[in-house]
């Protein structure tokens, strides 16, 4: 009988101590995580000036809809999406299966000058991705003493190259970063799968389609959904390449959240409610990299 109430005393006190843990967690993050969340919805609810603001209900979010700004924004941000997200996805996995060949010497060096990017500082590297395509940056003078074009490109004054600078600031950095996770995945494949298939008479291009690319499957899935939202929350990039010019040409849905607190005249309920339509965007386009990707808990 005392065994017994002593063991009892015994589960109890550690499930105290592990609910006591559990619990200073949830506090944590309902206090730094949902308590925010909460509040910048019921900000979204209002507008005014500065801390000024009256409650307003919806109309924030039906100004979105009417907002030039906003809708070239969400333009600007999808054509980073649907156009750098595919090339960085791929890049990486490509970069990836060559750093996982057994035979590649100096493997090490290519792992670590392909990851460096991503550890640099985003200023740092946007100011040095701004003065090597500056008009009479180093980028313009290796074309042209390299005949590829007459004259120096516009690379940050042009809308449509603007975009291409960012494209290719983004890529560079972020493309090392799921190489990472590509190489560690293949790292734990068995390699007598790969063996096998060759002893088959699958060709390499068969083999990345029909075992590779299966096989990483759910982690091409977390890097796209990972990149995704990474790139609608876009702004260190286009706020120092850029400034989200020329015009509005390349500015992101996050620089526009920026103006809005801090630039222009301060309109935090609306800046609350553009922040809430990023969430919304994250949502939509999670969903549908989950549908494509074939999950049925989507």
């Amino acid at each position: 009988m005392q065994t017994a109430k002593s063991t009892r005393g015994l589960r109890v006190k550690n499930a105290a101590i592990g609910w006591s843990f559990v619990a200073i967690a949830a506090v944590m993050i309902c206090l730094f995580y949902f308590y925010p969340m909460i509040q910048a919805f019921i900000m979204s609810l209002q507008s005014g000036r500065g801390t000024n603001l009256t409650f307003v209900g919806l109309e924030n979010y039906a100004r979105l809809l009417k907002d030039p700004v906003f809708l070239t924004t969400v333009k600007n941000t999808v054509i980073y999406l649907i156009i750098q997200v595919p090339i960085m996805i791929i890049l990486a996995l490509f970069i990836s299966v060559l750093l996982n060949d057994k035979t590649l010497k100096f493997k090490g060096f290519f792992r670590t000058a392909i990851f460096l990017p991503c550890v640099t500082s985003l200023v740092a590297y946007s100011v040095t991705f701004k003065y090597l395509f500056g008009q009479d940056g180093i980028v313009n003078i290796m074309l042209m003493k390299m005949s590829l074009i007459a004259e120096p490109i516009s690379w940050l004054t042009d809308p449509f190259w603007a975009k291409i600078t960012i494209i290719a600031a983004i890529t560079w950095r972020w493309t090392g970063y799921n190489m990472i996770f590509y190489l560690s995945a293949l790292q734990n494949v068995d390699h007598s799968i790969y063996e096998a298939a060759k002893i088959d008479g699958a060709s390499p291009i068969q083999t990345f389609f029909k075992i590779t690319i299966p096989m990483l499957k759910p982690i091409i899935l977390f890097t796209s959904i990972t990149s995704t939202i990474g790139t609608l929350q876009l702004f260190d990039e286009v706020m120092n390449i850029t400034a989200g010019g020329p015009g509005n040409a390349t500015m992101t849905i996050s620089q526009y959240i920026y103006n809005l607190s801090f630039k222009y005249t301060p309109d935090f309920g609306y800046a609350a409610t553009v922040s809430y339509a990023i969430v919304i965007l994250i949502v939509i386009f999670s969903i549908i990299q989950f549908k494509v990707a074939g999950d049925k808990n989507a």
